[in-house]
Formats: C-alpha cells, sequence, structure tokens
C-alpha cells in the first residue's frame, strides 16, 4: 500500500527536525561537558553549584574550575557561609581567589576571626593573606634595624659618658588580623623599636651599664608602650642580640682602649685650651699696647703745649725772667739726678787729694 505523498513530506521533516535536534544536542553537550563535569564533581561534594551559573560563568569570564575547587575545599572545611557569588565577585575584583580560601581554611582551624569580607579586603589592599594568617599563629622573627638597608646593619647610640655603642636587635612579633587593614607595615614597627632601643641607651650613665646589662635596654624600650600601636603587629618581645664599642669590636681590652682614646681627647682638649689662653693673652697684650700708645700721644700733646702758656704767662706778666730761669734751673736739676738714678753703673769715685777729701 503506497502512503500519499503529504504524509511522506511530513515523515522527512520530522527526521530532519529530530536529526536537528540530536545535533544540536551533540553539540551543546560538547560544549557544557566540561561544565557538566565540574557540576557533578560539585554535587558529589555537596557544594552548591548550579549548572546554569558553571554556564553563564564561561561568558562572565569567570574561571569555572578555581571557583567550583575552591568552593569545595570551603565546603569541606566547614566554611558554608562563602557563597558561589562571593568567590566570583573577588575573582573578578582581581583577587587571588586561592590564597583567600587557603586562608580562611588556615584561620578557620586556628579558631581565628577572620571572616570572608575581611580577607577579601586584605588580599585586594596587596598584603600576603597567607603569611598574615600564618603570622598570627607561629610569630615571626624580625631584625632591627632591617638587613635590606646596606651600610646600616646596626643601630647607633652614644650613653651619657660619650662613648658610642652598635647594637642589633631581634624583634618577635604576631599579625594582629583585627588592624591588618590599614595598618602599619614592618618598617614602621623597626623604626619605633630602634628608637626606643638608642633612648634607652641614650639614658645611662655609662657604656659599661649598657654592655653588663643589655636586657635592661629592651626593657626599657618596652616600657614606654605604644610601639605596635597603629600597626598590624603586636610585639611580643624585644632581644637585644649583638651589642659593642663602636671602634673596639676586635680589642681584647676595651676598656683600656677606652682609656687610651680618652687620655689622647683630653691631652688634645688641654692644648686648646693653653693655645685659646695663650691667644686671648697676645690679644690683651695689643690691647695695652695700643693704651700705652695712646697715652704717650695725650703727653706729647700736653707738654706742646707748655711753651704756648709760658709765652702766655710772659706777655700777660705773671711770669718774669727770673722765675724762668729758675724754672730752667730745677728742670735741668731734674734731669741730672733723672739721669744718676737710672744708670747702670755706679758712679767712679776719684782717688782723696792731699788733704784727704773725697772725690764725691
Amino acid at each position: 500500500m503506497m502512503l500519499p505523498d503529504s504524509v511522506l513530506a511530513l515523515s522527512s521533516l520530522a527526521w530532519v527536525f529530530m536529526a536537528g535536534v540530536i545535533l544540536f544536542g551533540g553539540i551543546l553537550l560538547l560544549l557544557i561537558a566540561h561544565d557538566l563535569s565540574l557540576y557533578v564533581q560539585a554535587v558529589l561534594n555537596k557544594a552548591e553549584v548550579g549548572l546554569l551559573e558553571l554556564v553563564t560563568m564561561r561568558f562572565r569570564k569567570v574561571a569555572a574550575p578555581v571557583i567550583v575547587l575552591n568552593k569545595i575545599k570551603l565546603v569541606k572545611s566547614g566554611i558554608h557561609e562563602v557563597t558561589t557569588n562571593d568567590l566570583e565577585c573577588h575573582y573578578l575584583a582581581g583577587g587571588r581567589v586561592q590564597n583567600v580560601t587557603h586562608a580562611m581554611i588556615a584561620a578557620n582551624r586556628a579558631v581565628l576571626n577572620l571572616d570572608w569580607k575581611k580577607a577579601c579586603a586584605i588580599d585586594l589592599a596587596g598584603r600576603d593573606i597567607i603569611d598574615a594568617v600564618n603570622t598570627s599563629v607561629n610569630p615571626k622573627v624580625i631584625d632591627c634595624p632591617g638587613q635590606d638597608k646596606p651600610g646600616a646593619d646596626r643601630l647607633d647610640a652614644v650613653a651619657k659618658d660619650g662613648i658610642r655603642l652598635l647594637c642589633r636587635a631581634r624583634v618577635t612579633v604576631r599579625t594582629n588580623i583585627d588592624q591588618l587593614i590599614g595598618g602599619a607595615t614592618e618598617e614602621t614597627v623597626i623604626a619605633r623599636v630602634g628608637q626606643a632601643i638608642v633612648s634607652a641607651i641614650g639614658s645611662c650613665m655609662t657604656y659599661k651599664e649598657v654592655l653588663a646589662n643589655p636586657d635592661a635596654i629592651s626593657r626599657n624600650a618596652l616600657r614606654g608602650g605604644g610601639l605596635a600601636a597603629g600597626t598590624a603587629f603586636e610585639i611580643l618581645s624585644v632581644d637585644i642580640a649583638d651589642i659593642s664599642v663602636a671602634g673596639v669590636e676586635k680589642e681584647a681590652n676595651v676598656g683600656a682602649k677606652l682609656q687610651t682614646d680618652q687620655a689622647h681627647a683630653d691631652m688634645k682638649m688641654r692644648q686648646a685650651e693653653a693655645e685659646g689662653k695663650a691667644a686671648m693673652a697676645r690679644a690683651e697684650e695689643a690691647v695695652m699696647r695700643a693704651r700705652v700708645q695712646e697715652m704717650r700721644a695725650k703727653v706729647t700733646e700736653a707738654e706742646a703745649q707748655i711753651p704756648l702758656a709760658m709765652a702766655e704767662a710772659f706777655r700777660s706778666g705773671n711770669l718774669g725772667i727770673m722765675d724762668y730761669y729758675r724754672l730752667k734751673n730745677i728742670d735741668a736739676d731734674t734731669s741730672m739726678r733723672r739721669s744718676i738714678g737710672t744708670s747702670e753703673e755706679p758712679p767712679q769715685h776719684r782717688p782723696p787729694d792731699e788733704l784727704g777729701r773725697s772725690g764725691h
């Protein structure tokens, strides 16, 4: 029995439609085969990730394997409050989803107060969230001063007696998760500890006190407190690792070396004081010479007025010729007495004459 042409046409269309559906289904299955395997993996691990979410992640440029794998890790660790959307948001923001996930798991095991938003903020700020959590559990030791600065491997401080000391400290710190966002870094802690140690050494009377009791320096450095204020760390201890007198690190007898240097310094200081006093004496002598010259000039000026005064006395009749002669005789007698009194050799005695009189 022959079928009508219309039935044959409908049958052909049905086979074509079925073939198209099968082809479309095969292509779709090939496209979502990877997503389907991820969905099966999520379902088996009780991670709530839908198949539609996995398919749409491809269009949102999200790495579905990263999201699913970290979601499974969180669920297996007992952290159910983190959703797939949270993981996608952090991934699209440029964060390191795997690092944050590992940090969350480590914090959960260590019973630390770390939620997902805070962990994401720390990661997006450029901090190493895994190292922060590890340091919270296992405190780390940092050198003061830092080893990354060449030529400044030790702190330089001076005691009250003027002796210069070089020291190096080791600071044990623990990360404070609550202050990690916005908290200062290790450089601030190193700077504050170094300042406190230098101040503690400067308050000591002698260098011997520092060398004999270095632990007192660390106690004094921590006594003021506030070294970790505003930082992302909590300071557990400050220990003096090395301390020595500057310039005599290789000397066996440091005290003798310092005494010798002090003696040389005292000698140079006394020489400088003596030279200063000699210079002051020379300056004072020069001043006195100038004053003598000034006085002599005044005397000469006054003596120049005498002839003028005598001439005026002659003209006015206050001085006569006999008075003038007597004045000259007195002046000559005074000059003779002065010359005799200042003579270096004693006057020669003449031999006595016939009458036995002396030759004075």
